[in-house]
């Protein structure tokens, strides 16, 4: 993902996001890139300097871009990711079938986490197995 410093003919400065450059141009051209304040379509990308992503500098980016709330509570759930994670079994893709397990008792009740399908967790949710999907941060995936 590329985030663009943006402004628009009323020099109102937002930021966007998108997957590439080409992709910025294709959503422009198609009038699909407004200003959120006043609504322009006029839209330009400002000047910007190549940005190196310290950790430093993601909990700054991360804490300049939400209010104080936001920010608390995503680091609540943050903190409850970690405590999830801390305390179950990671079974990778064999969720499905280690839920199972567990539930109709042929393996030791423990909390796990690990990856299944849409229409797996459904089918899990079904036979009355209790799952939930958990979020995925912009940690997770840097």
């Amino acid at each position: 993902m590329i985030r663009y410093s943006l402004h628009c003919e009323k020099a109102h400065e937002f930021e966007g996001w998108f997957s590439s450059s080409a992709d910025f141009d294709a959503q422009l051209g198609r009038g699909l890139v407004s200003c959120p304040v006043c609504g322009s379509s006029d839209v330009a990308k400002a000047l910007m300097a190549p940005s190196v992503a310290t950790a430093k500098k993601r909990e700054a980016t991360r804490t300049l871009a939400m209010d104080a709330a936001k920010s608390e509570a995503f680091a609540k759930i943050k903190e409850t990711l970690a405590t999830i994670r801390a305390n179950t079994d990671d079974v990778g893709d064999k969720f499905p079938e280690e839920a199972r397990k567990i539930h109709y008792g042929e393996a030791k009740a423990r909390g796990i986490i690990g990856q299944a399908s849409p229409q797996e967790a459904k089918a899990l949710i079904e036979e009355g197995i209790d799952v939930a999907p958990l979020p995925v941060l912009p940690d997770d995936v840097n």
